[in-house]
């Protein structure tokens, strides 16, 4: 295909994708950011009695918007929250009985109470609502928070219309924060709108060009084997896309509600960064990926998993984690799987690269070495070398693992979940190569 018949195609694509995309795009979130600016403006001059109303209101609409009644099984989740956590005042355990409600809940709704068509529409909804009941759990255990906040409290911290639908996870101080009603700034409007412009581009890749890529986009053509790889890569791109969309809509909806910005002094930033494409496109590491993936997520894994489950050792912490990531994405064999394989991968990755690091003195640890390290092999080419390997290597991983978000699967099948079947095919196709290559870094790990 020369240049010319290339160009056409551009164009036929940009016509038949491109603009209804787009157009589709705006039909879907335009009234969720006119509730987002009423609430922001509610929240700059209303009465502080009727904040935490006007947040509870505004996300209720932008839930009924987007799910219809079926947004009244996110409401319940957020009602039996509260309802725990006032029974429970007295405990030092209120996070985790609170976990244990919510992962029964989830559980229950996936497979006695809901279709599961409708429970894919609303499992993100309820995952955001379940990492803040928890994470407030925990710090009023901790004593962050010194007291239970009241019913409209609760549920305008719960269902902040900024948050509800497409998340990110906030703390409870952050949202005490965004109630304040800072005032209005260009740096505001300017940074939001720059997240959303964000976000449609990443939907224009993940829908119109990503699916194209080999060899519309980039004239790559191969054998049988690497077509299958220059398929699994499309696939992941894709993927990836769809999640910056996600993320930078996330980003782009909070800030315009009047979350997600940082205060020193009088100098208020709005820097809520949800999504970091460059460093998975580009990893150091999969432990780098994992939290530019989504970082309020891996924030709140961190904070409320991670590091209470340390003192059961490294290991069946970061399996726990990834355990506890799954389970608040609900019975998805797929994600399961996907989650529970990027857990190995980063832990064998994490401690190969640190037995390396010890024996070269070098900086080849997953995480960058801050200028004052103690290595004595810093810089060199070789370290550069080992470092755009282990680079290569994550980017191999990824493209496996996404591999089975296949864009081109029938509808039905993506409203009810991909089944185990096709996660299975997708990996037997390129021969399980990533899980052979992760049990080959553990035994050379454990060798040296």
């Amino acid at each position: 295909m020369d240049l010319s018949d290339r160009l056409d195609v551009w164009l036929q694509l940009a016509e038949s994708c491109g603009l209804s995309t787009l157009q589709q795009g705006v039909q879907h979130i335009w009234i969720l950011l006119v509730l987002c600016l009423l609430c922001r403006f509610s929240l700059r001059l209303g009465l502080s009695s009727m904040k935490h109303i006007v947040s509870m209101l505004c996300g209720a609409c932008g839930l009924f918007l987007f799910f219809d009644h079926n947004m009244l099984w996110v409401v319940l989740l957020a009602v039996l929250c509260y309802l725990v956590l006032f029974l429970s005042q007295h405990s030092n355990s209120r996070g985790l009985l609170l976990s244990a409600l919510i992962l029964i809940y989830l559980l229950t709704g996936e497979l006695h109470l809901i279709d599961m068509v409708t429970w894919n529409k609303i499992r993100g909804a309820q995952m955001v609502v379940a990492m803040k009941a928890i994470s407030l759990a925990f710090d009023m255990d901790r004593g962050t928070v010194t007291c239970l906040p009241s019913p409209f409290e609760f549920l305008g911290y719960i269902l902040f219309v900024g948050t509800v639908v497409f998340g990110p996870w906030i703390s409870f101080s952050s949202y005490r924060e965004a109630i304040e009603g800072k005032k209005l700034s260009w740096s505001w409007f300017q940074n939001s709108s720059l997240s959303l412009l964000k976000s449609q581009i990443c939907l224009l890749i993940s829908t119109c060009v990503a699916p194209y890529l080999f060899p519309l986009f980039i004239p790559i053509q191969g054998n049988q084997v690497t077509s299958k790889w220059l398929y699994a890569y499309e696939n992941a791109v894709s993927f990836h896309f769809s999640n910056y969309f996600v993320g930078h809509l996330s980003e782009g909806t909070s800030m315009l509600a009047g979350a997600g910005f940082t205060e020193e002094k009088d100098n208020i930033k709005w820097d809520m960064s949800v999504v970091k494409p460059l460093s998975v496109a580009m990893p150091r590491s999969m432990e780098m990926v994992v939290t530019a993936w989504n970082i309020p997520m891996s924030r709140f894994l961190k904070t409320y998993v991670f590091r209470n489950a340390l003192k059961l050792g490294t290991f069946p912490a970061i399996l726990l984690t990834y355990t506890a990531s799954a389970l608040l994405h609900g019975l998805s064999f797929h994600l399961g799987a996907v989650l529970l394989s990027l857990g190995f991968i980063t832990y064998v990755e994490h401690v190969l690269r640190k037995k390396l690091a010890a024996i070269f003195s070098a900086c080849i640890l997953s995480r960058t070495c801050s200028p004052d390290c103690s290595h004595q092999h810093q810089k060199e080419y070789w370290v550069m070398l080992l470092n755009i390997f282990f680079s290569l290597l994550t980017i191999f991983h990824l493209t496996y693992l996404g591999s089975m978000f296949d864009p081109g699967v029938d509808e039905q099948e993506l409203e009810e979940g991909y089944a185990a079947i096709h996660t299975i095919q997708r990996w037997s196709e390129l021969n399980w190569t990533s899980h052979w290559v992760v049990f080959a870094c553990w035994v050379f790990y454990r060798l040296i």
